[in-house]
């Protein structure tokens, strides 16, 4: 994906390495021990009497999504395949043991209990918020092929002059600006490549390289709080937060910027101020020379327009009555009929991301559809929880899990289970402002992990500069995650409490 600019090798390099670290042979002992931990846990909580679960009237069904649950928990920590890999093992799963076109002798209802309806599970494929994650991926190609994300870079950094620290803010905020719209790797990449030239004017000696590769991740990981489309975690809180079966708070677009993009810009002051103060730099002016250029037809106009139609579209729903969901596909339709993209450009869709968030779903589908999450509720005293206690626990989980593995993979195990017992609380969550500031607050956690190399892409790419140590990573990271959990923690709360969601 996004293979029109120069820093796609940079994507790539970065992808390789994950799948090397996955599937090298060196490894194969390591992931046999793996595989039989998961395929050990999966088997006992499958077969084990339903009585052991202190569930009241569980039925096999349901036993059967606990242990799915489970084994998409395991695959995804332990990381024995690719994570999209794992969320077609979880539909798969469903589809033959727990619905309605299942396996013949293993699905007798009489026997199972409520089975799922497979055209439901076969939907979260479909399910809108799906259509969301395609308009932004077909927005960003869009952007890419024509040349509008460079043209966009060269406009927006050159009000910040030629001062080193003005330079370094300008980055950090027109990444966090970019990584609204588009994916954070791609926006990595793209900046990264632009920085290649500024690295060499600076000296070896000083620290304005570190400062400049390290302002790029943590950017692109806080810009994408900014948008329901920024990242992952931020279309799944939504779902939960919208679903006309549960929450059905409605929350459109422009409400979701409204509250998080002045979070976001706080934000990227204060890591620029913690970036001058830790990496300070001794060269006082850089040069910036961009390459590229938008290309001066009628497709890159029409980009152009759909962009901002689509844009006011998504901060206009309350008054246009146009979902975030539906606004997405405009862009789709109006690039498909104009030719501005073609089926080649499809194909560069990044369809792994929308299987991990489908299976994601699929597991929310399953708790839900077969009275798991009603059986549940009524056995496992929730309304006696604290509900700060759920709000720093669930905030906890998620920033801890993050750094380790994919922050979507998180989200998707982690917004379910939340959502269900915050339904269980009831009145009880109203001191922390409701259900919006657990899920919201589980979505910050979620874009606030950025300790490791590997705890997101972007950290990844910078570090792959060799400009970054890992300590150095480590040290800022932690320091801007606690800032952005506590910062956006007591945000949602004061929105909570304010009634504005």
């Amino acid at each position: 994906m996004f293979n029109n600019y120069k820093g796609f090798h940079l994507v790539q390099s970065y992808h390789d390495l994950r799948h090397m670290r996955k599937y090298h042979p060196s490894n194969a002992f390591v992931r046999f021990i793996k595989i039989l931990i998961v395929a050990m846990v999966t088997l006992t909580l499958w077969n084990m009497p339903t009585e052991w679960y202190g569930i009241q009237n569980l039925t096999v069904v349901q036993q059967r999504i606990i242990a799915i649950f489970a084994f998409a928990t395991l695959m995804w920590i332990l990381e024995i395949v690719s994570s999209w890999a794992t969320s077609v093992g979880i539909i798969v799963l469903m589809l033959l043991f727990c619905t309605d076109s299942g396996i013949a002798p293993m699905v007798k209802e009489e026997e199972v209990g409520q089975l799922l309806s497979y055209k439901g599970v076969m939907a979260t494929f479909a399910d809108p918020v799906i259509m969301l994650f395609i308009g932004g991926f077909v927005l960003a190609i869009a952007a890419t092929k024509t040349g509008l994300d460079a043209q966009l870079a060269k406009v927006l950094l050159r009000p910040f002059g030629t001062k080193s620290e003005m330079v370094l803010l300008g980055f950090l905020l027109v990444t966090g600006l970019f990584s609204m719209f588009v994916s954070n790797t791609a926006t990595a990449a793209m900046m990264l490549t632009f920085l290649t030239p500024v690295f060499r004017q600076l000296p070896p000696e000083g620290k304005g390289r570190v400062a400049l590769a390290m302002s790029i991740p943590v950017a692109a990981n806080l810009g994408g709080m900014g948008t329901p489309i920024g990242t992952p975690p931020n279309n799944i809180a939504l779902k939960y937060l919208n679903d006309p079966e549960g929450l059905n708070l409605g929350l459109g677009f422009g409400q979701w910027m409204m509250f998080m993009f002045p979070l976001v810009v706080v934000l990227l002051f204060i890591s620029w101020r913690i970036l001058l103060k830790m990496f300070p730099f001794t060269q006082k002016t850089i040069e910036l020379n961009i390459d590229g250029e938008m290309k001066r037809d009628a497709h890159s106009y029409i980009v152009i327009a759909t962009f901002i139609l689509t844009i006011v579209l998504w901060l206009t729903d309350r008054f246009t009555g146009i979902n975030a969901n539906t606004v997405a596909m405009i862009p789709f339709c109006i690039f498909a009929l104009t030719g501005v993209i073609n089926k080649r450009d499809l194909e560069q869709i990044n369809w792994s991301v929308i299987w991990m968030v489908a299976g994601g779903f699929a597991l929310g589908f399953g708790l839900n559809k077969s009275g798991l999450a009603e059986n549940a509720i009524e056995s496992i005293p929730f309304g006696e929880f604290s509900p700060v206690l759920i709000l720093l626990l669930g905030g906890a989980i998620c920033y801890l899990l993050s750094n380790f593995i994919s922050n979507s993979a998180t989200a998707a195990l982690l917004m379910p289970i939340l959502a269900i017992v915050c339904g269980a609380m009831g009145d009880k969550l109203a001191p922390i402002g409701g259900t919006p500031t657990v899920l919201i607050g589980v979505a910050i956690a979620a874009s606030s992990a950025m300790i490791l190399p590997i705890s997101t892409p972007p950290n990844a790419l910078a570090y792959a500069t060799g400009y970054v140590q890992q300590k150095d990573m480590s040290k800022l990271g932690i320091i801007m995650g606690v800032i952005s959990m506590v910062l956006g923690f007591g945000l949602v709360y004061m929105i909570g409490l304010m009634k504005i969601i």
